[in-house]
């Protein structure tokens, strides 16, 4: 039986407006570049530490 994978749901709560651009390129390599985008992704360390130094714009929920 295939192992599931562990998701987490991320939304985008803060504007990237007048951010440093490494921040917004993090939110768009998270598919995250709109107010109130959100998106599925897998839970893993190269995501959780873009996550983290975004974590003043993101909302981050346990998917699954």
């Amino acid at each position: 039986m295939a192992e599931k994978k562990k998701t987490i749901r991320v939304t985008q709560t803060g504007s990237a407006i007048r951010r440093p651009r490494d921040q917004r390129a993090t939110l768009i390599g998270l598919g995250l570049n709109k107010m109130n985008r959100t998106r599925e992704l897998e839970d893993t360390p190269s995501v959780r530490g873009m996550i983290d130094k975004v974590k003043h714009l993101v909302r981050v929920e346990e998917a699954g």
